[in-house]
């Protein structure tokens, strides 16, 4: 049994990541008990499909997860996110919901996990993910969900932007 065990954003701004994996499904909590989401993805060969959050306020994400890249699309058609990220040696790299808005994935595969930003240098969020018997491909998704639940949660604490 794999686990996952981290966080992505600082203490005050950030969610926490706690997960196991069983070898194809990967199940736990992204935030805490009371903010936060579910986290079910199953992983069948390269095909990863599941669930973060509930039937209201959580996203789907459906893709491939290989040992050298992940594709994969956060959300629905009209309203989603697209990853693609590669795997080289110990760089996971990439990028997440696109060309112009979009934001860098830049992580490092240590002994204990991953290390590394989502995000860019001024907007981003440091990433910090314990991994142990969890593939990698399937650990930078997880991060990357955390990652886009808490922007979604930001976005909404913000409201409507107002009209210039």
């Amino acid at each position: 049994m794999g686990t996952l065990h981290g966080r992505v954003g600082g203490v005050t701004v950030g969610y926490s990541l706690e997960a196991t994996w069983d070898g194809e499904r990967l199940r736990g909590r992204i935030g805490g008990h009371f903010q936060g989401k579910d986290i079910h993805l199953t992983l069948r060969g390269e095909e990863v499909d599941g669930r973060i959050g509930g039937t209201f306020g959580g996203f789907d994400a459906h893709g491939t997860v290989t040992a050298h890249a992940v594709h994969v699309r956060l959300g629905g058609r009209v309203d989603g996110d697209d990853m693609h990220l590669e795997i080289r040696g110990e760089q996971v790299t990439g990028r997440f919901s696109g060309r112009v808005s979009g934001k860098d994935v830049d992580l490092r595969c240590e002994d204990d996990g991953l290390r590394g930003r989502i995000g860019g240098h001024l907007e981003g969020k440091d990433v910090t993910v314990s991994v142990v018997t969890t593939p990698v491909g399937l650990a930078a998704l997880a991060a990357a969900c955390a990652y886009k639940a808490l922007e979604d949660e930001q976005a909404q604490e913000a409201g409507p932007s107002a009209p210039s």
